[in-house]
C-alpha cells in the first residue's frame, strides 16, 4: 500500500431502523436472555418480521497517506463516526472494504474500550495488551498517562465510578500516549474545560508531527482548521467534498446556513444547558439587517436565547470571530467590557463601533458560560462577510500581508 494508511473503495454500512444493540451486559444479564430466547422464538412463530433499514454510510472512496492530518466534518447523522467504528474494526462493513495499514488506536466515545468492573490502571494495560504493546512498553508510557489525564488519585479505581470528564481524559489519554500508527479520534472536544481542550490539540498536533496519521472528526470547525491539513465532507453517507479544510468548511457552512439566523436545530454545539441560544442577528448601528458590513463600519451582533436556569451567578457571554482556517481574530464579552445597556433577559448583544477586520468571509461562534461550566457552545453560529470601507478615513485598506485586524495608529 506503499505510503497509503487507509484506503476505503465502495464502503457501505446498512442498518436496520429500531435494532438495538446492548452496550454492556453482566453474566446475569447473559444468562437471563438465553433462558428466555426459546419463549420469544416461540411467540414469534419463528417468522421473520421485515424492518425498515437505512445506509448510514454509502459508496465512500477514501484514500488517507501516512503522516496526513485530516479532519472528518458534516451534521451529525451524516455517517462519520461509523466511518471511524469500520476503520477501528467495531462495526464490519455492509458493503465495500477498507484497508488500513498500521496499528490503530481509537477515541470513539466516552469510555469506549474501557470495561466498568476494571480499575483505570487496569484499563490502561488491557488497552495496551490490545495494540500489541509488551507490559514493559506500557509500563514506561504510565506515568505520563496518567499525568496527561490528571487522575492519580483515582487510577485504582474503578471505572464504572469515573465521571464523564475523567472517562474522556483517560481514554484519550490512552489512545494518543501508546503510539498508534492511525489515531481516530471522535468529538474528544465536546467533553471537558477548556484547558482540556487545549491539551488534546497540542497532543494531536505533537502526534500529527512525528509522522503519524490522524483521522479527527469534530464540530469544532477552528479546531480541525488548526489541526489538519486536509478535510472532507460527508452528507448523508457520502463524500460531499475531498480537499482543502478552508473549501470543505466553506462548502459546509453554506449547507447549514439559514436566512432566518434560526440556532434551534443547530448540531454545531455544546454545554450541560439549561440556557440554549435560539437566534443570532447581524445588524448596523441603524438596526438594520444586512449580508455584509464594510471595514470601519458598525456592528452589533444580537443573540436570543431561552433558559430556566436559577443559577445565581453571573452569566458569562463571549462572541468569537474566526477567519474560515480557524485563525481567532476577533473576541468580546461582557466579562471584559461594560453593558451598553441595551440587554434585556433572553437577549444579549455585542456592540462594535468601528469594525476593524480587512475584507473576507469569517464565522461567529457564540458561548454561555458560569465560571468554567459551559451552558451552550455553538461553532460557527453565523458567517460574517467583510467588504471593503474607510476605516483609516484616508480611502486607504492595508494589504493582506499586513494582517486580518486592523488598529488606530
Amino acid at each position: 500500500m506503499s505510503n497509503i494508511a487507509v484506503r476505503t473503495t465502495g464502503l457501505g454500512k446498512r442498518y436496520r431502523v429500531g435494532e438495538y444493540i446492548s452496550r454492556y451486559r453482566s453474566l446475569r444479564d447473559a444468562l437471563g436472555q438465553a433462558a428466555i430466547a426459546p419463549l420469544k422464538r416461540a411467540r414469534s412463530g419463528f417468522r421473520a418480521t421485515p424492518r425498515e433499514t437505512i445506509w448510514a454510510l454509502r459508496g465512500v472512496d477514501l484514500e488517507v497517506h501516512t503522516g496526513e492530518a485530516v479532519g472528518l466534518i458534516g451534521r451529525n447523522g451524516a455517517g462519520k463516526t461509523t466511518l471511524l467504528k469500520i476503520l477501528s474494526r467495531i462495526t464490519e462493513p455492509t458493503e465495500g472494504f477498507a484497508e488500513i495499514s498500521g496499528r490503530v488506536g481509537s477515541l470513539l466515545e466516552v469510555g469506549s474500550g474501557f470495561h466498568p468492573e476494571l480499575t483505570g490502571r487496569e484499563n490502561v494495560f488491557l488497552n495496551g495488551a490490545i495494540l500489541g504493546m509488551g507490559r514493559a512498553e506500557i509500563a514506561h508510557k504510565f506515568d505520563d498517562i496518567i499525568d496527561f489525564a490528571d487522575i492519580a488519585r483515582f487510577i485504582d479505581t474503578p471505572v464504572k465510578r469515573y465521571s464523564t470528564g475523567m472517562r474522556m481524559r483517560l481514554a484519550f489519554s490512552v489512545a494518543a500516549h501508546l503510539e498508534p500508527e492511525i489515531l481516530l479520534v471522535d468529538e474528544v472536544l465536546a467533553v471537558g474545560d477548556a484547558e482540556f481542550q487545549r491539551k488534546c490539540l497540542t497532543k494531536m498536533n505533537e502526534v500529527s508531527r512525528e509522522g503519524r496519521t490522524v483521522l479527527f472528526v469534530s464540530h469544532n470547525l477552528a479546531a480541525v482548521s488548526a489541526l489538519c491539513s486536509r478535510a472532507v465532507l460527508i452528507e448523508k453517507g457520502e463524500v460531499a467534498l475531498d480537499g482543502s479544510v478552508e473549501a470543505a468548511i466553506s462548502h459546509y457552512l453554506r449547507s447549514t446556513e439559514t436566512s432566518s439566523g434560526n440556532l434551534s436545530s443547530v448540531d454545531r454545539r455544546e454545554g450541560i444547558g439549561p440556557l440554549r441560544f435560539d437566534l443570532i442577528r447581524l445588524t448596523d448601528g441603524d438596526g438594520r439587517e444586512g449580508e455584509a458590513f464594510p471595514s470601519g463600519g458598525p456592528l452589533r451582533i444580537n443573540l436570543s436565547y431561552t433558559s430556566n436556569d436559577r443559577g445565581t451567578r453571573a452569566l458569562i457571554f463571549q462572541v468569537f470571530v474566526h477567519s474560515l482556517t480557524g485563525e481567532r481574530v476577533l473576541g468580546c464579552s461582557n466579562r471584559w467590557a461594560a453593558s451598553h445597556g441595551r440587554n434585556k433577559p433572553g437577549n444579549v448583544s455585542c456592540f462594535i463601533p468601528r469594525l476593524p477586520l480587512v475584507p473576507g468571509e469569517y464565522v461567529v461562534d457564540i458561548v454561555c458560560k458560569r465560571d468554567r461550566e459551559i451552558l451552550d457552545h455553538i461553532w460557527s453560529a453565523t458567517r460574517l462577510t467583510v467588504v471593503e470601507g474607510d476605516f483609516y478615513g484616508t480611502g486607504k485598506l492595508p494589504p493582506p500581508s499586513a494582517g486580518r485586524v486592523m488598529v488606530d495608529h
